[in-house]
């Protein structure tokens, strides 16, 4: 068996300082260097160990990876002579705040769709800053680099995320009994709260209790309403750029919500709330027992 091709694809910043013994324009190595060694003292200072040699090698690293995801970003599918250039006219400070700047805007997007209050910590959110730079810019010059595809895939990951919260937030502030301001946030279950009560045909319902759900089960088997038709009335009720994960999460509980499967069946209350709070957790109220 032949072994795997793998394609040399070494750090962006790396790739260009390879085109510099070539490079006619004077001192632009010199210039470079300065440049390069003070980006790393300072990232040394801040996000590793100054006074480490393994700490100076990290602080190197994400030097490295954070011009690179810059230079990535900034020019796209241009060529290393293009990163070169880039370099040399507007400078590797320039770059690394450019690739530093992504990662910051990065980590201030959610990370998943169980939002608490120490999010927007301070001290959290520092820490939540410095690990994702280390996870996405450290970048050894010598070895391939990866940093842009995961920066990418990330960023994509973090906004469908974001995309959750930003609709769990406006059911809650849409809730009919008057807005749930609680800073802890289950966004996926005020999704499925709205959903599941829906198929009555009532208002938007993004926070509930035992009771109310009782109250549900008990119309829904008296009155038999039209599931499809009370989904329909809440897409009609928020705002279109919610749509796309609203209708995304009715075709999941359509087919595989088993409150919804089970509601119209003689499954006892205590089985189908057992069920709910597998749904919604958190956004659930303890009314009584």
């Amino acid at each position: 068996m032949l072994p795997a091709i793998v394609a040399e694809n070494l750090p962006r910043l790396v790739r260009a300082i390879k085109l510099l013994a070539h490079d006619p324009r004077p001192d632009a190595a010199a210039s470079l260097a300065d440049e390069l060694t003070g980006i790393t003292a300072m990232v040394a200072e801040k996000f590793t160990n100054e006074r480490t040699a393994e700490g100076i090698q990290k602080a190197l690293y994400l030097t490295v990876g954070g011009v690179s995801l810059g230079l990535e970003h900034a020019l796209m599918h241009d060529g290393d002579q293009a990163a070169l250039d880039f370099l040399v006219e507007h400078g590797a400070e320039h770059a690394f705040q450019a690739g530093f700047r992504l990662v910051r805007e990065l980590s201030q997007l959610p990370e998943d769709a169980l939002v608490g209050e120490y999010d927007l910590d301070p001290v959290y959110v520092q820490r939540r800053l410095r690990d994702l730079f280390v996870d996405l810019c450290s970048a050894d010059p010598n070895k391939n680099w990866n940093g842009p595809e995961k920066y990418a895939q990330q960023l994509k990951q973090r906004k469908d995320v974001q995309a959750i919260v930003r609709l769990a937030g406006w059911l809650r502030r849409h809730n009919d009994r008057g807005p749930v301001s609680d800073a802890d946030l289950n966004a996926e279950g005020v999704i499925a709260l709205a959903v599941i009560f829906a198929i009555e045909g009532g208002g938007i319902v993004a926070r509930t209790g035992q009771k109310e759900f009782e109250r549900l089960v008990r119309s829904v088997r008296k009155n038999k309403p039209d599931f499809e038709a009370g989904w329909a009335a809440l897409l009609a009720k928020v705002p279109v750029q919610h749509h796309e994960v609203l209708r995304d999460r009715i075709d999941a509980y359509r087919t595989h919500c088993t409150v919804i499967q089970q509601i119209l069946t003689r499954t006892s209350m205590k089985k189908l709330f057992e069920q709910l709070e597998n749904y919604a957790g958190s956004e659930l109220d303890a009314d009584y027992a």
